[in-house]
This record gives C-alpha cells, structure tokens and sequence, in this order.
C-alpha cells in the first residue's frame, strides 16, 4: 500500500509489535502469579466490562475463555449499574475490566458496584495510574505507551495479547505460551503484507458487513468500528452463523463484504460461506483462507489464537490506507475524543 505513513495512526499501529514484545516480557511475572491465584481459587464465572474497541477485546476473551478454560464468562452492561443502580450478585467471581484511559464514569461505577458485590476486579489498563487500577486487585498493565490518535490500534493489540498470556498461563497452555512468543515477529509481517486491494474494492462503498466467527467475530466487531470511525463508512459485524439469517437478505450482487476466517474448527463453515457469497455476486474480501470468486487478502500463518491479532494489524494499515484514500484524516475523525466519558 502506497498511503502516506505520516498519520499517527499508521505510526502507533505500526508500533503495536514492539509493544507486545515489552508487554511479554514485563508482565511475565505478574501473570503467572495470577495465574496461580486463579487456579487455587476457581472463580464461579467471569464477567467482562469494557467500551468501544476494549469491548471487542472483551467478545475475544469470552471465546477464549469459554474454549479453553470452560469457563462461564458473560459481558457487563454498564448501565445496570451506573443508570438503574442495580446490585447483582457477583460473588465468587472475577470481573476483567478492559480500559485503555481506566477514566470511564459508567465503567468505574460498574467496577466499584462488581468489587462490592463480592468480585475479584482484574484490571487490563493501559494507564497504571488510572481510577481504574486503583480499584482493582490485579492489574495488568497493556505497556502500549501513548496513543494520541482518536483510534485505538496498538492498545487494541496489545489487550488481545495480554489476555492470550493470561489464558495461556492460567490453562498452563504451553503450546500458545510458545505461540505468543512468537506473536511480536508475526506481528511486523502481517503489517507489511499488502491488504491495497481492500482499498480499491472499498474506496467508493456506503455499506458492508465484517464476518467472523468465535475468535474471529471479535476482530470483525474491531473493524466495523475502525471503518465507521475513520473512513465515514458505514459497517456491521456479523457472525457468520447469523448471517444465514435476517442479514442475508441484503447481500447481493456487488454487496461488500470483509470476511475473516482463523484457522480452527470455525474455518470450513465460514470458507463455504464466502464461496456462497461470492456465487451470488457479493464483493467478497477474505482474510484467513480462499474461495472461488472472493478477493484473498494475504495472511500470515499462525497459532490460531494468535491469527486474529495479526488480522488485525494487517487491516489497521489498510483503514488507515482506506480513511486517506476516501479523503479523511484517521487521527481526527468528527465527533469524537480520544477519551470517551459515558455515564
């Protein structure tokens, strides 16, 4: 791709691999303590609490969480607390709260009602000094460093790579603990890898839906919302199971469509359904495998788990491509601050 790479955007998302490779190593005893904690003492449930792109790394979690720990994890509504002010009971849980600026009234309240409810509050926060890990027991910092662009990219990232090492050490997974290790070198090469075609395919599209599914359905959530924030294009992720459902009936011929696809057991039902899309006359890009019709973006093999986050590094250079392209500035987006106060 051939943007210009002066936009904080680009520089923070291109910097989300050293970052990880930070986090690793400076997190790797405090997770592990962690982790022993959670093993004495199994938690009954787990509930996430998070916003906007932290809230896409909470849909990851859950997946993972669920898959290899068969643990009940559910996803916290703010508004139950910090509107209705209602009380549930979460004893014998733990709560992991995700917050790049840890300063979100509505997820402060939740958090603060969640401790006192009885819930042990991890905390993954890019802000060590934030209100948020004050309040929590554990706190897993994200080490992504400032990240002044309105779009978050490399504290995305890195709260997907600091809930893989969580999950990794506490299932004792040594084959993902491996895998991540690996993640920071994977990580430059799939930011290098050339995702222009999506540009092309994009630059004069209304609407599309983002596919995923399981692992995958998170980083789709994380790129519907990257194309409406910095490209002024409407998107909607979609699991690709519901797909099959009431969202079908608007795909048609020409109809965009990014789909992503993780190699796991949700690979052959998603790749048959691109090659479904694709014969209908969908404008198919697919990321993760290959069908007849769609348009295949290139993709780094790896773990997995571990194949989203590269998704999405490579697709963060293609919205920052996109948002340039279609005659916006990424970094400045309408509307919006960096740091978002919902009560």
């Amino acid at each position: 791709m051939s943007e210009a790479a002066g936009t904080r955007m680009y520089r923070e998302a291109a910097a989300a691999p050293e970052a990880v490779r930070e986090q690793l190593l400076a997190n790797a005893t405090r997770i592990e303590r962690l982790a022993q904690r959670l093993r004495a003492t199994p938690p009954r449930a787990l509930v996430t609490c998070a916003r906007g792109s932290s809230d896409h790394a909470a849909t990851f979690a859950r997946y993972l969480i669920e898959t290899r720990l068969g643990l009940l994890t559910s996803s916290a509504s703010p508004s139950v607390s910090s509107v209705y002010d209602a009380r549930p009971d979460l004893a014998g849980t733990v709560m992991l709260a995700i917050s790049q600026s840890g300063t979100s009234p509505d997820l402060l309240a939740t958090v603060s009602t969640a401790r006192a409810a009885g819930a042990r509050i991890v905390a993954l926060v890019n802000a060590e000094s934030s209100p948020l890990a004050q309040l929590a027991d554990d706190v897993i910092p994200l080490c992504a460093g400032p990240e002044r662009s309105i779009a978050a990219t490399k504290s995305y990232i890195t709260s997907l790579s600091a809930i893989v090492h969580l999950v990794a050490s506490w299932s004792r997974d040594a084959a993902l603990s491996a895998a991540l290790q690996q993640a920071p070198q994977l990580l430059t090469h799939a930011w290098e890898l050339d995702w222009s075609a999506g540009v092309e395919h994009l630059l004069a599209a209304n609407n599309l839906y983002v596919v995923g599914r399981g692992l995958g359905l998170a980083i789709a959530q994380e790129a519907a919302l990257k194309f409406k924030e910095t490209c002024a294009l409407h998107a909607e992720a979609v699991s690709a199971a519901e797909l099959r459902h009431g969202p079908m009936a608007l795909v048609g011929v020409g109809f965009p469509l990014l789909i992503f696809t993780q190699n796991d057991a949700s690979r052959a039902g998603v790749t048959q359904l691109a090659g479904e899309l694709a014969a209908r006359g969908a404008d198919v890009l697919l990321a993760g495998t290959s069908a007849a019709g769609a348009t295949v973006l290139p993709t780094q093999e790896a773990h997995p788990v571990i194949e989203p986050l590269l998704f999405a590094q490579s697709f963060y250079r293609l919205a920052n491509a996109l948002s340039l392209a279609r005659g916006g500035d990424p970094d400045r987006p309408p509307h919006l601050n960096k740091v978002t106060e919902t009560v």
